[in-house]
């Protein structure tokens, strides 16, 4: 039986069994007949502790997919799937567009903010690669202020918030914050799931490139 190997850019519990568990939703239509091994990996992501923007996440999820294709360049090992995973905050202003919301920046004037959770995934193969991220869940204001005013990281300030320790390996922030009906493990599985449609999905996504090109 083929094997395929998935490298994962960490070696946390909620992030190597999301990809295990997204696997075993899509893995039959990946490569039928295949048996999957999933590898964790520690690398680093290049952005902060607790990412601050959609902008941020995307790219800590992409870092950590590619440092896996220079290891595997560098070292030989035959993995044929990278993938990154990263957690953090989104932040926009209720209502508030993109040029409108620069434009108040320039007069230090803002709207409503809202904090939302989100987790996001890179999968690339080495040559071509695609995001997914899951839901967003929002923040109350007091947690969202120790995270971006007060630089606590994210799994610090929720532990306090709940009054747990090591809430980051288990159901994690997102798990607090739904009252564990959404785990930080399953958010990761819909990235993780999202992120890999171009692969599993190929022949949808090359008929809509197609069809896109004639148009």
């Amino acid at each position: 039986m083929d094997k395929i190997i998935l490298a994962v850019g960490s070696k946390r519990g909620p992030k190597l069994n999301a990809v295990i568990e997204a696997l075993e939703a899509f893995s039959s239509v990946l490569a039928s007949r295949t048996q999957f091994e999933v590898v964790g990996v520690e690398v680093e992501s290049g952005v902060s502790h607790t990412p601050a923007s959609r902008e941020e996440l995307m790219v800590g999820a992409r870092q950590r997919a590619e440092a896996l294709v220079q290891l595997a360049r560098k070292n030989g090992d035959a993995w044929r799937y990278f993938v990154g995973l990263e957690g953090g905050l989104d932040v926009v202003q209720e209502g508030v567009s993109a040029e409108e919301m620069r434009w108040r920046a320039t007069l230090k004037q803002h709207g409503r903010r809202r904090v939302f959770l989100e987790s996001w995934a890179y999968v690339t193969d080495g040559v071509r690669g695609h995001y997914g991220r899951s839901g967003g869940i929002e923040l109350p204001e007091a947690l969202a202020r120790d995270v971006l005013e007060h630089g606590i990281e994210l799994s610090v300030a929720i532990d306090k918030f709940a009054g747990a320790i090591g809430i980051r390996d288990a159901q994690g922030a997102w798990g607090v914050l739904s009252n564990n009906f959404i785990t930080r493990q399953e958010a990761f599985r819909v990235a993780v799931i999202a992120a890999f449609a171009p692969f599993y999905n190929e022949k949808m996504y090359r008929a809509v490139r197609t069809a896109g090109s004639i148009g």
